[in-house]
């Protein structure tokens, strides 16, 4: 696929996903870990949830310095455009204390979740800043798996203190969101152009990482 194939893909993916999080938002079920601290943040400054989450991705690129991380085209759309769907999606959906439509928004944002991880991801512009200090960490020697348990618990211990929602949507998520992305990821994701070197010889582009 094109570059601007690739770049299409990439900005529908983040564009869904900040629908996705807005639909968990509404269902006031239980967010994901980093969204429960973004909703808490939100209700301690009075700031969007859409703008916090903006502002915290450029506080966690900072973090990428000292890592040695760079980031990638991907990067930076995923600071801005993730937030900004996040906070127009708000801005049109009722919110409801029916459990029904409750229900629906929770199924409907994690399943929209798991596609625009799947999409962006698979797009390979670039990580978005959360999962760069995961692998940024990785890189220094810890675990993935216990970079991204150490990062989620802390975040979600704080959003919970800060007033963030905790529930039975956040078990929900942790519980789904591994196998969809496991099975949405290679769905999505876009192979390797092949390049051809001076010599005549074929090889693949370096794989890419992802949010």
């Amino acid at each position: 696929m094109s570059t601007i194939g690739r770049l299409l893909q990439l900005l529908i993916g983040l564009w869904l996903f900040g629908v996705s999080v807005a639909l968990l938002v509404r269902a006031e079920l239980g967010l994901d870990p980093w969204d429960v601290l973004h909703q808490g943040i939100a209700e301690r400054t009075g700031i969007s949830i859409g703008l916090v989450v903006i502002a915290t991705s450029l506080v966690v690129l900072i973090a990428w310095v000292p890592l040695r991380q760079r980031p990638g085209l991907g990067t930076l759309a995923n600071v801005v455009l993730v937030g900004l769907s996040l906070h127009a999606t708000l801005a049109v959906l009722p919110a409801t204390t029916e459990l029904p439509w409750q229900l629906a928004f929770l199924v409907v944002g994690i399943l929209g979740n798991g596609v625009a991880t799947g999409l962006y991801i698979g797009a390979g512009m670039g990580p978005g800043p959360r999962d760069g200090l995961m692998t940024g960490l990785a890189a220094r020697g810890v675990s993935i798996r216990m970079a991204r348990t150490a990062i989620e618990i802390a975040v979600l211990g704080l959003g919970w203190l800060l007033g963030g929602t905790v529930g039975i949507g956040t078990l929900a998520y942790a519980l789904a969101i591994g196998p969809l992305a496991h099975l949405l990821i290679p769905m999505f994701t876009i192979p390797a152009r092949p390049i051809r070197t001076p010599q005549g010889e074929q090889r693949h582009e370096a794989a890419r990482s992802h949010r």
